[in-house]
């Protein structure tokens, strides 16, 4: 089942890195108390979610956090350490939180899996992005297959 507005995210472990090293971070943890933007990309280095997606929310994340939100964080079905790479690529420090799902994990809790194995990508998660106000989404933008319409920046920013 897909989550919807109204439903408390799973809690499930995430994981980050910061200048001590790998940090797992709880989704409870990451949102309790806080209003967060939270969007998935199916691939870091990819080309939508390198050229588009990311960029997005790199230069909208100031314009984000004056509408009252507290983070801003992509998570991707990758390890820590492609999100780490991938951050500083995208010059996303200070600006966006990349949190790696590296088992899927909150994929699948969250009911957004996309299985890309026919082309070589394997399981991955749909590309989405979400507000959530102290762990439950409040707004869900979820995009069809191979779609980039409805998760970018300036979406959710018109929505907050």
């Amino acid at each position: 089942m897909t989550i919807k507005p109204g439903d408390k995210i799973p809690s499930v472990t995430l994981h980050h890195k910061t200048g001590s090293g790998i940090e797992p971070i709880t989704t409870d943890d990451l949102f309790r108390g806080k209003k967060a933007v939270l969007f998935a990309v199916p691939g870091a280095f990819t080309p939508t979610c390198s050229n588009q997606h990311l960029p997005g929310f790199v230069a909208k994340a100031d314009e984000i956090r004056a509408k009252g939100v507290d983070i801003v964080a992509c998570v991707s079905v990758n390890d820590v350490f492609v999100m780490d790479a991938w951050g500083a690529d995208q010059q996303a420090a200070g600006k966006v939180m990349m949190l790696a799902d590296g088992s899927g994990e909150l994929a699948q809790a969250l009911g957004m899996v996309l299985d890309l194995t026919a082309r070589g990508l394997g399981v991955r998660s749909a590309r989405y992005a979400m507000i959530v106000n102290d762990g439950t989404v409040e707004n869900l933008f979820a995009e069809d297959a191979g779609a980039f319409e409805v998760s970018s920046a300036e979406n959710v920013l018109a929505a907050l």
